[in-house]
């Protein structure tokens, strides 16, 4: 069981890496224009002000650039090469989960910053499946084991939990979680 483990881990990180950079690296570089445009519906926002331009584009980038570092060490350390699709896919896609959970956020009338739990904490993971699964299936089902994907539901959560504190200390995030 422990030896499973120790293979699954390494691996599961390795495939949601760039989902995970693209999510964190939304908060750090985000700020400016909300994608909403500030537009309500019913008196409610679309999205809110922690949803921007910016974020989405540099976190996009973010996402891709890393998965590209990836490729380049593959080869040392054995990783999965990821197609260019394939990361555009697991960045936006992480990106396109958590604004979709924030307009359904919006709609249910739960504030901005308001814990959502567990959404808050699998809504981009959810959004990086789909978009990969609907623009390389095969690739996704080669490589997104059973064993890797609830690997990664269960780490998510913990590791979303930790990186949300650390934001909230160095001062990029409103809330602790």
């Amino acid at each position: 069981m422990l030896e499973s483990v120790l293979i699954i881990l390494p691996k599961a990180l390795w495939l949601i890496l760039p989902a995970y950079v693209a999510n964190s690296s939304a908060v750090l570089f985000g700020g400016g224009v909300p994608i909403d445009l500030r537009v309500k519906i019913r008196g409610k926002r679309i999205l809110g002000d922690g949803k921007t331009y910016r974020g989405l584009i540099l976190g996009t980038c973010c996402g891709v650039l890393v998965g590209i570092f990836q490729n380049q060490m593959a080869g040392l350390l054995g990783g999965v090469i990821f197609p260019p699709v394939v990361l555009l896919s697991l960045a936006f896609g992480a990106l396109f989960g958590d604004i979709t959970e924030s307009l359904i956020k919006r709609r249910l009338g739960i504030k901005q910053g308001a814990p959502f739990f567990p959404f808050d904490q699998l809504d981009f993971i959810a959004g990086a499946f789909i978009t990969l699964w609907l623009t390389s299936e095969e690739w996704f089902l080669t490589h997104f084991s059973l064993d890797v994907i609830i690997t990664i539901l269960i780490i998510t959560p913990i590791l979303h939990l930790l990186t949300n504190r650390i934001g909230y200390i160095i001062g990029k995030k409103d809330v602790p979680w």
